[in-house]
């Protein structure tokens, strides 16, 4: 849907939809958005690995930016929220896995908590399809 401010609001049913006051993902200068992902899930009450967090989010990115046209290689910038920086070598072995040979330029935040009691948020940047 686009706002009157030439902003494109994204939004999918295959990724939890936003419980707040914001977009799953905006599109605006050739640029896509994608707000913090947590790895909610249908499952109410189950408490996952960090390893199934991580994949949660991340298949919920990919659903995102598929919702766009966009593709994972169209990734610029990633910022990974970790509640235990021990995870952190988890996180990039399944990132590695989801990237396959595309880097993106990436920083892992260490945090207190995260909303719902999870242990990782992701937030992304990625070129839109037909931007230069």
């Amino acid at each position: 849907m686009h706002e009157p401010n030439g902003i494109l609001r994204i939004e999918t049913s295959n990724a939890p939809l936003p419980l707040g006051h914001y977009s799953q993902a905006v599109e605006c200068a050739g640029l896509i958005f994608l707000s913090g992902i947590l790895p909610l899930s249908s499952k109410s009450g189950d408490k996952n690995s960090f390893r199934e967090e991580v994949s949660t989010v991340l298949s919920h990115a990919d659903a995102i930016l598929r919702a766009t046209g966009a593709r994972r290689e169209d990734v610029i910038k990633v910022t990974v929220y970790v509640t235990d920086v021990g995870n952190w070598e988890i996180f990039d072995e399944e990132f590695a896995l989801f990237m396959g040979p595309h880097r993106p330029a990436r920083a892992v935040v260490p945090v207190p908590v995260l909303h719902h009691d999870c242990q990782v948020e992701l937030e992304l940047i990625a070129k839109a399809q037909g931007a230069a």
